[in-house]
């Protein structure tokens, strides 16, 4: 019955939209996947070169003063490290970790200054959440095929899927935490003559920290969940021991891989909560 109605180039247009962006902007993706990509291969081989038992012993001390100075999540950080290494996973733990901080950075670096706009302007806040929902409701997949045309395949690509896929918590958290700071401080601040800045780095961003820093979580665990999603474009680390085994039918070396990734989340989950409660 809609036979009549022509099909809209969609794809078309897409697609040369890609091309152009790709042709317009390549004096700015070749050095990134270039230079910011050695950079990125460089300092995971050299966490690979430490020794093993020094990031252990760093990584337990660092969870037993954030938890408080409880032994509970170092006991664990030191058993799961080890059973990661044992297991001969250490390097692929390495280039996961280093994956997941720098799309983490990344995604913070530009979620947080979005969240603060979105909540000083009623315009931004407009015009950037269709686009956050956007983010958020296309398939993962999806992302990856604009990261390789831009950047081939490795780990700038998997950096650069990761970070859309996980930069909108931040935004929303930052966001609706400077909006939930009390109209009282708000108008408090306004009574003794502070700036636009001192207000913000002053009072919003201090009263919204625990809000943020939930959004930075959220983040962090989003970029976490890319890393096997990420080896299908060349990222090399446990998510593509993963994707080795699911093609192979190697229920054990999969299994083994993903419980790498569940230590590492763990250990990131429950540092970044307690420093949430400091």
């Amino acid at each position: 019955m809609l036979d009549f109605i022509p099909k809209i180039p969609l794809a078309d247009w897409v697609n040369t939209a890609v091309e152009n962006i790709q042709n317009t902007f390549e004096f700015i993706f070749d050095p990134i996947k270039e230079d910011f990509g050695d950079f990125v291969e460089n300092t995971a081989e050299w966490l690979s070169q430490l020794p093993p038992i020094l990031i252990i012993i760093i990584v337990a001390l660092i969870t037993f003063f954030v938890s408080g100075k409880k032994f509970g999540l170092s006991i664990f950080s030191i058993v799961g490290l080890w059973f990661v290494y044992n297991q001969e996973l250490w390097e692929q733990l390495m280039y996961t970790f280093t994956l997941v901080v720098f799309a983490s950075l990344i995604s913070i670096i530009i979620g947080i200054p979005a969240g603060i706009w979105m909540s000083k302007s009623k315009w931004a806040q407009t015009i950037i959440t269709p686009i956050l929902d956007f983010m958020q409701t296309m398939p993962a997949f999806v992302y990856l095929i604009p990261a390789v045309v831009f950047f081939g395949i490795g780990m700038v690509p998997g950096i650069f899927a990761s970070v859309v896929f996980a930069t909108p918590p931040v935004v929303r958290f930052t966001n609706l935490g400077i909006r939930q700071v009390s109209a009282e401080l708000v108008e408090a601040a306004d009574a003794f003559g502070t700036t636009g800045s001192q207000k913000l780095f002053k009072v919003e961003l201090p009263m919204a920290r625990k809000t943020i820093m939930a959004g930075v979580n959220q983040t962090v665990m989003l970029a976490l969940s890319m890393v096997v999603i990420a080896s299908m474009i060349g990222s090399p680390g446990l998510g593509n021991d993963v994707l080795t085994a699911l093609q192979r039918s190697q229920e054990g070396p999969g299994f083994v891989a993903g419980l790498g990734i569940v230590i590492l989340a763990i250990i990131i989950d429950r540092v970044s909560q307690n420093l949430n409660k400091g």
